[in-house]
């Protein structure tokens, strides 16, 4: 059985937190969280990291290291994340299941938090 990780990333997003540490001499990664904000309710954060926080879920894709805050780990549970470059945007986006609602613009979500039980479960599993 494979590690666990709460969030999995597509090939273009690790391509792009890879431009990311590239570009950075001190960069470890990038960290995902949350915040209250917007319209909907919450935003995603991203964040550089230049020293991982041991408490936070690592994810590793092709050599691309992301980082997911202790707080924001029931919100992400099962999260894809890409990378989309488009005439009127560039940028990280998330399909995520825990997410109940967005605003027009889509800068922020409406999300619901993923079962504990299904989390700490699904970590015991990773780490068996």
């Amino acid at each position: 059985m494979g590690k666990f990780a709460v969030i999995s990333l597509t090939d273009r997003a690790a391509e792009r937190v890879n431009e990311i540490m590239a570009s950075r001499q001190d960069a470890r990664g990038i960290r995902l969280g949350i915040k209250k904000g917007g319209c909907a309710g919450m935003e995603y954060t991203v964040a550089l990291v230049t020293e991982p926080n041991a408490a936070d879920d690592h994810i590793e894709h092709d050599g691309a290291h992301v980082y997911v805050a202790p707080e924001a780990a029931l919100f992400l549970l099962g999260t894809e994340m890409d990378f989309e470059a488009t005439p009127l945007r560039t940028g990280f986006t998330f399909r995520n299941p825990n997410q109940s609602s967005a605003c027009g613009c889509g800068e922020s979500v409406e999300l619901k938090p993923a079962d504990l039980k299904a989390l700490a479960e699904a970590r015991a599993q990773g780490a068996a």
